[in-house]
């Protein structure tokens, strides 16, 4: 039997319209795996979706079988209102056009930020020339880079998954995003390891809200790695984010992590933190919080 979620379909989408009623604060959904959806003055960023089984169908029949786990929260065609959505990078449960294009579809304005370096990888799994036809192309950033979409300030940091990965032209294939939602930052790692200067590169934005991976990096697996649950409750302490959710587990049974070691970790080095359940909303405001250790 799958996880079942929090909340799903229209349950959660209408926990998303009241959201709308407290435009001043920083409302966050978690939507499985590595997807999150934010909501902030009416505008919605979405980061990294991936609500479809296109990748359990894939490797059914292999060595490697993506057993699913979890529910699906949402069937994507639903989710109107999006602004933004971003893809970190080129893997299928960050970039799936099952995802991707029925959103799309459903928002004709939304613009799409994604690395530089995988434009040309994008547009062919996305079938650019026959489903972007009059939509803006995609905005591309490179570690450094920042780029005001639609009221939101981007700003590109390296991830290391495994390596720190760049192209001939030096510009990086595996990629997290600050995001500058009013007075929030928000941080989203993609996948990653921890690499030097990492801590350096995080730490002046004042990050409120960081998701960080953790499943870890398990040769055995065959897949690239990222932080495990020491390591993740580490780097929040280190770049004193404000609160750190866990995200990058509950979606594979041969790739995933118990949040239990996680909610250990961060009571032994004192990371503020919260677990969220799938499709569960967090909402966030500039007072005393109650939405920690949980």
């Amino acid at each position: 039997m799958l996880k079942p979620a929090f909340q799903k379909d229209d349950a959660l989408l209408a926990n998303i319209a009241s959201a709308r009623d407290k435009p001043d604060i920083l409302h966050i959904w978690w939507l499985g795996q590595s997807g999150f959806l934010l909501q902030y003055n009416g505008k919605q960023l979405l980061f990294d979706p991936y609500l479809s089984d296109s990748l359990s169908r894939k490797y059914a029949h292999t060595d490697k079988p993506h057993v699913r786990l979890s529910e699906i929260v949402i069937n994507p065609a639903k989710l109107t209102g999006i602004d933004v959505v971003t893809s970190s990078h080129n893997h299928t449960d960050h970039l799936d056009a099952e995802t991707l294009l029925p959103i799309m579809a459903g928002n004709p304005s939304l613009r799409f930020v994604i690395p530089e370096a995988n434009r040309n990888f994008v547009a062919e799994r996305l079938e650019q020339s026959t489903h972007w036809r009059g939509r803006h192309w995609p905005i591309g950033l490179n570690d450094g880079q920042a780029s005001t979409v639609d009221g939101f300030v981007i700003h590109g940091v390296p991830a290391a998954h495994n390596e720190l990965e760049r192209d001939a032209e030096g510009r990086c294939k595996f990629m997290g995003f600050v995001v500058e939602l009013g007075p929030y930052r928000v941080y989203h790692s993609g996948d990653t390891l921890w690499y030097d200067n990492l801590v350096d590169i995080l730490k002046p934005f004042d990050v409120d809200v960081a998701f960080l991976p953790i499943n870890g990096n398990k040769p055995e697996r065959r897949v690239a790695g990222n932080l495990n649950s020491n390591e993740a409750a580490r780097l929040g302490k280190a770049i004193e984010a404000k609160l750190v959710v866990p995200h990058h587990y509950d979606l594979f049974a041969f790739n995933t992590a118990d949040p239990a070691d996680f909610v250990e970790a961060c009571n032994q080095y004192g990371t503020p933190y919260r677990v969220m359940q799938l499709g569960e909303g967090i909402h966030l405001s500039r007072e005393p919080e109650t939405n920690l250790k949980r």
